[in-house]
Formats: structure tokens, sequence, C-alpha cells
């Protein structure tokens, strides 16, 4: 199997947050968020990491990059995650093989649902397969629209669903895995066709599928992988739902 690559988008402020230091640098239960994300990247067999900076990447370098595996692209102008993604061309380049994309705010991700989708996607070898989660509320995130088989179609963002849409449950949780050739393709072809003029990494599965390439999206991810944090308030949610993780695994 070739070496499986990981994307980690890092680059973003958190204005939110309240705070000086990078989203992805503030502490969770005393270390820095990322550092889950990567623990849990590393557990899945990821053996090399690109994590993308921006907002005082420096500080980002030098807390994270002695990790073994670890390499930096930066952000200097954030135009979107697909955006994001363009900043690594120089390591999809020389890449073959699976490449996951997630971000590194989200600290709850587990290694068991990563390593699920990496042995699907080694199983099926799709263009790209999305993470997905049911939800009961799902407001605010981006539908997982399905055709009347079960066969993934698109995703289609809050604001952009129909009433029927809006009532679908599963939902994009931005985590990926991409076959590189297909990544590299797609990202040539997606367009800022948006009011943001951003280049959104979402457009990617759409590209793909209208390519003919195969596209699917499993519902792997656990619940508590759908808590985020933008705010101080929900930092304390998941640090409590964390404590409460790590008090099961070792009872």
């Amino acid at each position: 199997m070739n070496q499986r690559m990981a994307i980690v988008l890092a680059a973003g402020k958190g204005t939110r947050m309240k705070s000086e230091l990078p989203k992805v640098l503030v502490p969770v239960n005393g270390r820095p968020m990322v550092e889950y994300v990567l623990d849990a990247l590393q557990a899945a067999g990821v053996e090399r990491t690109v994590v993308v900076v921006g907002y005082r990447a420096d500080l980002v370098r030098a807390t994270i990059g002695h990790r073994p595996g670890v390499e930096f692209a930066e952000q200097t102008v954030q135009q979107g995650t697909g955006h994001a993604v363009m900043m690594c061309r120089e390591q999809l380049a020389t890449h073959e093989g699976a490449v996951l994309v997630v971000t590194g705010d989200s600290p709850l991700v587990q290694a068991s649902s990563l390593t699920t989708l990496c042995r699907e996607f080694d199983r099926l070898r799709p263009a790209c397969l999305l993470g997905t989660i049911h939800k009961s509320q799902p407001q605010g995130l981006g539908r997982i629209v399905r055709d009347a088989t079960g066969k993934f179609q698109a995703i289609v963002e809050e604001k952009d669903a129909t009433p029927e849409q809006k009532q679908i449950t599963e939902v994009n949780m931005s985590t990926y895995i991409f076959e590189c050739r297909d990544l590299r393709t797609a990202l040539d072809k997606i367009q800022p066709n948006n009011a943001q003029g951003e280049y959104y990494l979402t457009d990617c599965p759409s590209v793909l599928l209208a390519a003919g390439r195969p596209v699917d999206a499993l519902p792997v991810l656990k619940p508590i992988e759908s808590l985020s944090i933008n705010t101080p308030e929900e930092l304390a949610v998941v640090e409590e739902a964390m404590r409460t993780l790590t008090a099961d695994q070792e009872s």
C-alpha cells in the first residue's frame, strides 16, 4: 500500500475564541487542540502530515514542528478550504495514493473512525470518500444528498437547501479521503463562484462526480466527533466530553 498522507487545515485565527492564539493552539484540557488531531492521524496509520498554517504560522510551526512526519504549507491569504489544500500542491505533486483531509480544530476526532474510513477507502478505491454523521439537529451543516438508490449526489449547504433537503440528517463533517490524482484534478477545476469569492473543498466531490469518477459517503463518525469549537462555551463542552471519554476508556 502506498504511504498514507494527511492534510490538516490549521490556518484560522478563531476570532470568536477571544484568544490571541491561533485557533488550533487553543488548549483543550491542557494541550493544543491540534495535538489531538495529529494523535488520531498517527494512530490511524498516517505517516506524513501536512499542516496548513496561516495566522501566527511561526507559533504553530514551533509548537508542533517536532512531531515525526509533520511538515507545513502556508496559506498567507485565506481564500477558503479548497484554497488551503491548493497550498499543498508541492506535496501533492509527488504523492500517490490516499490523502486524508481533516480540520485542525476537531480534537474529538477518533482514530477508530479514521481507520474505518481508510479501510473502506482501500476496499472501494473511490476518487473521494467522505466521513459523515447523522445528527438529529443538523442545523447549519451541509447535507449529504443521495439518489433513490442511496448513491452520493452532492453536499448542499443549508443556505442553499430546499425544505426537503433541510430534513436530511446526514451531514458533512469536513473529513475526507481523496485519491491524490483525483484531488489534484478537482483542485484545478473548482472555482470561487460564491459570495465570498472563495475556493471550497466541498465542491471537489461534485467536480469528480461530474467527471464520472466514483464518490461515496460513509456515516462512520461518532456523535462525539460532531462537537465543534468556535466559542469559549463550546470549548467547555468539548473539554467535558473529552474528560468523560477518557474516564470511560480507563474504566
